[in-house]
């Protein structure tokens, strides 16, 4: 009998403060632990607890801008704490990685409005200060008010997005992967050498959207090229990320939706040269759990209380450009106009696509949902009842493992930590410790011992230097100066 497949598990995570993916507890009065997301101290009792539970991640989904298209205006996303008050995820990823040895920090990253250049310096930090354990998500945008911040008039159209974050991820890779020779950190005193001026190139790039002449600014790191998530649904999201990914974010209410999306994702990376196996999906997922399906019930139903369908719908209308507050809170609501160029596509797909029922999606449903578990899935009950829920899927969607929504902070992740992980355990679907300890995210990820490097397949593997080769073995803990 073939060996059941072992599931990872991820923190899904928002800098926002006041609110998550599950918004509300801010209500909870000022006890609430989403109220403490502006402190050093909530990151690292958060990398801790999955430091514990051999976590694979801590993912950090982010956006820029502000949600404005519901009644034409803010208000709505501010009264309900909806993404709102956010803190830039790569400030936070160095105090995590002080308190732990392992988990993993993926930070959503735009490759429309980041400068190429000093995007791949702050990766290479945090891939040096983590000791590789850092991941980029590949985000282009989707409002109109985040094109405003940044100077202009709109967001670009959805192809030409993805053709500049194809050239953005084109021109970082030759920056990380074609800049510096392993071995271009000498430290050799007889010979008055720091760095070998010979195995530095600057890289010259003239394309169509980004120019650069310049070496990259800091030595290799650990993984190079940061581990490449990517969450797109469109056409041209699916070719991107069967490309570049090795993990996709992924989701919908129902299974059947999910399986088609991972199987579409696994056959571009086939037709782009890559191993299919090494893109892993990750759908979002919220659990409720506790000892007793009664007390998981009560859980549950407490965060239901605290969700503000408004403040859901301001986030829908944002993320498909539908003002929703021209619709009656409880009448039918059905989505017949074609996507605009400032939509997520996905969403209005997973919206289409319903929960698996006949029960029709009104206004009010559709902000409940986005405020709760925003088109994502979720279990409620005792850890075994939640592990059989997880096996199921993965059995029929062919996921590798999920990223997990919390309703509370601390509580939601430390109930997944020590009540759910030791269940999954027991069955032996999930590690027992990280494949690497201490060891770099891709080499965990990945579940292979020594692949800190892109695979040679990836996109990024041709800018490597020619003579690296001739190399000698880079040493993975360089002496410090």
């Amino acid at each position: 009998m073939a060996p059941k497949k072992q599931i990872q598990l991820n923190f899904l995570e928002t800098t926002c403060t006041g609110g998550n993916i599950w918004m509300g507890e801010w209500k909870e009065g000022p006890d609430a632990g989403c109220r403490r997301k502006d402190r050093l101290e909530y990151y690292m009792e958060m990398a801790k607890i999955a430091e514990r539970g051999k976590i694979t991640c801590c993912f950090f989904a982010d956006a820029y801008g502000v949600n404005d298209i519901y009644a034409g205006s803010p208000d709505a996303t501010y009264r309900g704490s909806c993404q709102v008050a956010q803190l830039d995820p790569f400030m936070v990823v160095s105090a995590m990685a002080a308190v732990t040895k392992s988990v993993g920090f993926a930070v959503s990253a735009n490759a429309i409005y980041m400068n190429p250049f000093i995007m791949a310096r702050s990766f290479s930090t945090l891939d040096h200060l983590t000791r590789g354990r850092v991941g980029w998500n590949v985000v282009t945008g989707y409002t109109n008010s985040s094109a405003r911040a940044m100077g202009f008039d709109s967001i670009m159209p959805h192809g030409q997005r993805y053709e500049k974050a194809t050239e953005f991820t084109d021109l970082v890779y030759r920056l990380w992967e074609g800049s510096w020779d392993d071995d271009a950190q000498q430290w050799d005193i007889e010979a008055n050498m720091a760095y070998d001026p010979s195995k530095i190139r600057k890289i010259e790039f003239d394309g169509k959207l980004h120019k650069l002449s310049a070496a990259h600014q800091t030595h290799p790191s650990p993984q190079r090229v940061p581990v490449m998530f990517q969450a797109g649904s469109s056409k041209a999201g699916i070719a991107f990320a069967g490309a570049h990914a090795e993990g996709v974010f992924c989701g919908s209410l129902i299974a059947s939706h999910t399986a088609k999306y991972v199987k579409e994702i696994r056959t571009t990376a086939k037709e782009s040269g890559r191993d299919p196996r090494s893109v892993k999906a990750f759908p979002g997922i919220s659990l409720f759990i506790a000892p007793t399906l009664e007390e998981a019930q009560a859980k549950y139903e407490a965060a239901m209380k605290l969700v503000d369908p408004i403040a859901g719908l301001a986030k829908f209308s944002s993320y498909t450009n539908i003002d929703m507050s021209k619709y009656p809170l409880d009448e039918p609501f059905e989505f017949n106009g074609a996507p605009a160029d400032n939509t997520i596509k996905g969403q209005i797909e997973n919206f289409k696509a319903g929960n698996g029922t006949d029960e029709a999606w009104t206004p009010r449903k559709v902000g409940t949902t986005l405020a709760s578990q925003s088109l994502f899935p979720f279990t409620v009950g005792t850890p075994k009842m939640v592990a059989d829920y997880l096996e199921k899927w993965v059995e029929e969607t062919d996921v590798d493992g999920f990223n997990l929504c919390a309703a509370r902070f601390p509580e939601s992740f430390e109930d997944v930590v020590t009540m759910l992980v030791p269940e999954l355990q027991r069955r032996g679907i999930y590690w027992l410790d990280y494949v690497v300890p201490g060891g770099t995210l891709r080499e965990n990820m990945s579940m292979e011992p020594g692949q800190a490097r892109v695979p040679d397949e990836h996109p990024a593997a041709k800018y490597r230097r020619e003579r690296e080769a001739e190399s000698k073995p880079r040493d993975s803990n360089p002496k410090e100066c």
